[in-house]
This record gives structure tokens, C-alpha cells and sequence, in this order.
């Protein structure tokens, strides 16, 4: 069954005298076959942020270079990782117990490090990329949001 296809009417101004031109469709021609989409965008894409958190800066560097590798093997949109600012953790602590004696004190520092990857894509992939091993002491915090727009 064929559909009528629209008439399309052009309009040239052109002083007083204005042109219209009336393009009406050939008779029997059959408007084209909808677009099919990829069977990915058919899935519910899903907007991902991974968050890894280490006081080890290497094996942080590690774990987001393994998960962004997976994830451009996957053909993923990327972005990341952003690094955000460091947060150092700092305590002043005098050395004696009971308060004798010279009045010196030690200072301990602990550093977190942070790092955020975004990817746009399914949760399911998400779970196949998350699969790698993670060295230890990163802690990893997935946050999935439902749209992609």
C-alpha cells in the first residue's frame, strides 16, 4: 500500500509579482522505508559515573586506565578521568604521653586521591567493564542516572 507523500509548495518573493512553484510527487512513487536504528541505541542508554578513590596514587592510574581501556573496546563514549583535587587529612600530635619534657610534636598527613570517569552507555556493559580486577585499597562507587540527553 502506498502512502501519498506531501506537496511541497516553495514560495520565491520577488517584488510585487511573487513566484509559487507547486512540486507534487511522481505518480506511483512510494515514500522510503523508515531508518532502522543500531541495536544499541535500541537498549536504554545510561549515564555513568565511576568514581575511584585511593591514598596509592599508582594503582589508582592503574585501575582507571584498565576501565577506560574496556570501555573504548566496547566503543563507548568516554570522558575522564578528571582528576579532582587531592584532600589531605592532617593531624598534629605531641610526642610525649604524659606532657614532660620537651614540648615536640609530630605531624602525620594521610592523602586521598579522586578520580571521576563518565561513560553514556548500557547498564549491562557497565557490568562487564567493572569486572576487571581492581588492585587493592581503590574504592570504587558506580552512580548510574537513567537518561542520557
Amino acid at each position: 500500500m502506498a502512502t501519498a507523500a506531501p506537496v511541497v509548495e516553495t514560495v520565491t518573493p520577488a517584488g510585487p509579482a511573487a513566484t509559487v512553484a507547486t512540486i507534487a510527487p511522481a505518480a506511483g512513487a512510494v515514500a522510503p522505508p523508515p531508518v532502522k536504528k543500531p541495536s544499541y541505541e535500541a537498549q536504554n542508554i545510561h549515564r555513568i559515573r565511576i568514581t575511584l578513590t585511593s591514598k596509592n596514587v599508582h594503582n589508582l592510574e592503574k585501575v582507571c586506565a584498565d576501565l577506560i581501556k574496556g570501555a573504548r573496546d566496547k566503543k563507548l563514549t568516554v570522558r575522564g578521568p578528571v582528576r579532582m583535587p587531592t584532600k589531605t587529612l592532617r593531624i598534629t600530635t605531641r610526642r610525649t604521653p604524659c606532657g614532660e619534657g620537651s614540648k615536640t610534636w609530630d605531624r602525620f598527613q594521610m592523602r586521598i586521591h579522586k578520580r571521576v570517569i563518565d561513560l553514556h552507555s548500557p547498564a549491562e556493559t557497565v557490568k562487564q567493564i567493572t569486572s576487571i580486577s581492581i588492585e587493592p585499597g581503590v574504592d570504587v562507587e558506580v552512580t548510574i542516572a537513567r537518561n542520557a540527553n
